[in-house]
């Protein structure tokens, strides 16, 4: 008789076990899926701000419920023209920016600070964000070198509901400037924290 408890209470133990795992398991994947997901930094178009590495945290029930902010830090899919350096006004006018983004998103994921909203005016000199007519105080962004195409003085609007996103490395971040703006419904989420490495864990 004791032999068949004791097996007993091993194997409700194991399920109890298995059960734990199972549900924490299945939080996890809840959590990441609707409300806060780790991002690893894939590239250098956020340095200084963020270095290649760097793993933050992605606000995702924020977005559901408020609109990005001028100089919130937000990962979204770019649109296709991203991946393929197209505008999806076809060629934009001389000395502007793209104005409007071509029409499919694209399936990578970028991380971009958001620098316009929808109906601002928008311009670029160099490497700086002309906003409604007023040149930016940005300290966050790495200048440009005299190389890089960091000069857009031609004013566009962003069209309603979506975002202009640049990299704080202005001279090496592929971002609207290129391929235009991004539909809010692209956006994934908000960065708020930094968790790793260990020297730069902290809030945005």
């Amino acid at each position: 008789m004791a032999t068949k408890k004791g097996s007993s209470s091993t194997s409700g133990s194991l399920v109890e076990l298995v059960l734990i795992v199972a549900v924490a398991l299945g939080l996890a994947l809840g959590i990441q899926a609707f409300l806060v997901k780790p991002y690893r930094i894939p590239s250098e178009s956020m340095v200084p701000t963020l270095q290649i590495g760097q793993r933050v945290l992605v606000n995702r029930i924020g977005e559901r419920f408020t609109s990005p902010e001028v100089g919130d830090i937000v990962v979204f899919h770019p649109p296709q023209g991203a991946t393929t350096n197209t505008c999806g006004s076809g060629q934009p006018a001389a000395g502007a920016p793209c104005g409007e983004p071509t029409a499919d998103r694209a399936d990578v994921n970028f991380i971009k600070r958001v620098v316009a909203g929808p109906g601002d005016r928008i311009s670029i000199e160099d490497g700086h964000v002309v906003l409604n007519g007023e040149r930016q105080t940005e300290d966050f962004a790495r200048p440009c070198d005299p190389e890089d195409a960091c000069e857009f003085p031609t004013e566009i609007t962003v069209p309603a509901d979506h975002y202009f996103m640049m990299g704080d490395n202005r001279g090496s971040s592929d971002d609207s400037r290129f391929w235009g703006p991004v539909p809010e419904k692209w956006i994934i989420g908000q960065a708020f924290a930094t968790y790793w490495p260990p020297g730069r864990i902290g809030l945005l």
